[in-house]
């Protein structure tokens, strides 16, 4: 067997799974090395890829030639495009997945992925020379070499879970924790903390009365995820089920406060913010008189349902009796509790943006062990840090989008610029260009970059350029195409929009907001000669057009920002800066500027403690 390669990487979770597989893509010789190869990118939270600014993310890694997408389309039992409210710029894809059948399709792909190999055990030592890394270690003393190693560890460094006072060093319930990599690194002067995360109980569906329940179905229209899919037909689609704590589940979850690990001091690492524990909601929202929970199916072949919503650290007999006080769940039966989990992770500030670490060349960190949460965000940094791996075995010029570019852009940025004091969620809020950075587009903004970079073959890159060429012909179509009020004011009536007393532009007709487009096309006479109607991805092309046009002037002026905000990025700042010098400028903006050592005044902006002032002296020296 060979011991060397170019890339190791340490971790199969999804940021471990995406990394090994793109790197390997790209010609890379790559080792993965996992504990256990039955459980690569495990769902070891909710059976779900994508919603609210994740599902953009999804997207965005399959633009980029990641396969996220993929399994999931390969895998779904139920799908549903959020925010449909909000108008079609706001949408947002999620899936529900077989949580099984997601494994070992990420499995069956890497192991027909060639340049690929995978080792099952554990790594726990570093092999460094010369302040770079040069392999690993494992557990049996096995050595592998590499010029670049990725960890991606996710929760499972020094890893312990709590069930009330009962403490149980793991990864995740059943795996064991990874020893030595935190150790070796902290002595090599990284700073590590901790943070907690946590997971509900699983149920058995059999004990469960759905019929108390609200049904909550898929779409049904066949939508799916990656942009290389059309149309993807769900068989025996399976529905989510909501129902709500009441008062008398939040008494008997405050009777068990005096045995809960995170009230009691026993947790110390700090938990999410934005998806808390039911116990810590019930503390925090006092006043609030329940709060909704999803049942959502893990897959076909099996009766275990997760509970969204009702993640726990409290004991098992209080979280039995919480639950059966709960419309529906009178008489569940569980198959696990749920438990909190507490594991080491590494401020990313000491990251570059490419997910290399400062300290120490060739050595990359993805996924949780940066302190981020959520399947989505780990498999983006898997994706960027196996790219910018090979990119740098290569020589070449290194690979990270913009945040005017790509949600992903704006989580690394986010990470490396500002840290994490909990763990880190992406939200639309998080992006300055959320108008720009939608789902729908994320092949026009990234496939082209993959396709440079060799992740994106001709099939992708050609699927792209034709959807958006039919777009623009469309476009063209109703721009060109005057409609006059005989043809079109009954219905402008039908749909309670001002009708029009002469000749316009059917572009003016498709803006307005009541009018939707396909239907608009329904009615204009030469649609039917468009190239889009022999197309397979007809429905995408029409709402790609449709946003573009009603969001014209929102898309320009956000595009016009964008730039004057990009004329900082262009603006490097040298590595060799002596900011103690820079007496002028802040004192905490001294030390955050010394500590982060931005490579562009852009970023510099970002920082939380650098004020707007202390940006102002650090463009004047930069100018003398």
């Amino acid at each position: 067997m060979n011991f060397n390669y170019d890339i190791i990487v340490v971790g199969g979770g999804h940021a471990g799974c995406e990394a090994a597989h793109i790197a390997a893509v790209m010609g890379a010789r790559t080792l993965l090395v996992t504990m256990d190869m039955t459980k690569l990118a495990q769902m070891s939270c909710n059976p779900a890829m994508g919603g609210i600014a994740k599902g953009q993310i999804i997207r965005e890694i399959d633009a980029l030639g990641g396969m996220s997408a993929i399994v999931t389309d390969r895998t779904m039992i139920q799908f549903r495009m959020l925010n449909r409210s909000k108008g079609p710029a706001m949408w947002s894809p999620r899936a529900q997945c077989d949580r099984m059948l997601f494994s070992r399709e990420w499995r069956k792909i890497l192991e027909g992925t060639n340049n690929l190999h995978i080792w099952q055990e554990q790594a726990n030592r570093l092999i460094l020379e010369e302040g770079r890394v040069r392999g690993i270690v494992t557990t049996f003393g096995n050595e592998f070499r590499a010029e670049a190693v990725i960890l991606t560890n996710g929760t499972f460094l020094n890893g312990l879970m709590h069930v009330g006072f009962s403490t149980m060093p793991g990864g995740r319930s059943g795996d064991q924790e990874s020893l030595g990599l935190s150790d070796q690194l902290r002595k090599e002067g990284f700073e590590v903390q901790r943070l907690k995360t946590g997971t509900s109980a699983r149920v058995d569906g059999r004990s469960v009365r759905f019929s108390q329940m609200t049904e909550q179905k898929g779409d049904g229209d066949g939508r799916c995820f990656s942009f290389m899919n059309d149309r993807v037909v769900i068989n025996d689609e399976r529905s989510c089920f909501i129902t709500h704590t009441n008062e008398e589940a939040h008494n008997v979850i405050r009777e068990g406060l005096k045995f809960s690990p995170l009230f009691t001091g026993r947790i110390k690492g700090r938990g999410p913010r934005y998806c808390p524990s039911v116990e810590d909601k019930i503390v925090t929202f006092e006043g609030k008189d329940s709060h909704q929970l999803f049942l959502e199916p893990e897959g076909w072949e099996t009766n275990e349902y997760y509970i969204n919503g009702f993640a726990s650290s409290l004991t098992l007999e209080t979280q039995i009796s919480a639950l059966q006080k709960i419309k529906g769940l009178e008489e569940v039966v569980i198959y696990r509790p749920g438990y909190a989990i507490e594991y080491d992770f590494f401020q990313p500030t000491q990251l570059n943006h490419t997910l290399e670490t400062k300290r120490i060349a060739g050595l990359y960190f993805a996924g949780q062990i940066n302190g981020t949460t959520g399947y989505e965000e780990a498999g983006a940094q898997g994706l960027i840090a196996g790219i910018n791996a090979v990119l740098k075995l290569r020589g070449e010029k290194p690979f990270v989008p913009g945040r005017d570019e790509a949600y992903i852009g704006v989580l690394i940025d986010d990470l490396v610029t500002k840290g994490v004091d909990e763990p880190y969620r992406m939200f639309t809020s998080r992006a300055e260009y959320r108008i720009l950075l939608r789902q729908d587009n994320a092949d026009e903004r990234l496939t082209g970059y993959g396709y440079r970079l060799g992740t994106v073959g001709e099939e992708q890159m050609q699927k792209m350029k034709k959807k958006y060429l039919l777009v623009a012909e469309l476009e063209e179509f109703l721009k060109d195409r005057s409609i006059s009020p005989a043809e079109i004011n009954s219905f402008l009536r039908n749909r309670d929009t001002s009708q029009i007393s002469q000749k316009i532009k059917a572009v003016n007709i498709a803006a307005r907001p009541q009018v939707d487009l396909n239907e608009l096309l329904e009615i204009i006479e030469g649609s039917d000669k468009l190239g889009l109607n022999n197309s397979e991805g007809k429905r995408d092309i029409i709402e790609a057009a449709e946003i573009r046009i009603k969001y014209a002037g929102y898309l320009e002026r956000e595009r016009g920002v964008a730039e004057k905000i990009k004329r900082m990025e262009d603006l490097k700042i040298p590595e060799d800066v002596k900011y103690d010098e820079l007496v002028s400028i802040s004192t905490e903006g001294r030390q955050k500027l010394s500590g982060i050592k931005p490579a562009t005044v852009g970023q510099a902006s970002r920082i939380s403690g650098v004020s707007t002032s202390d940006i102002s002296i650090l463009i004047m020296y930069l100018s003398r």
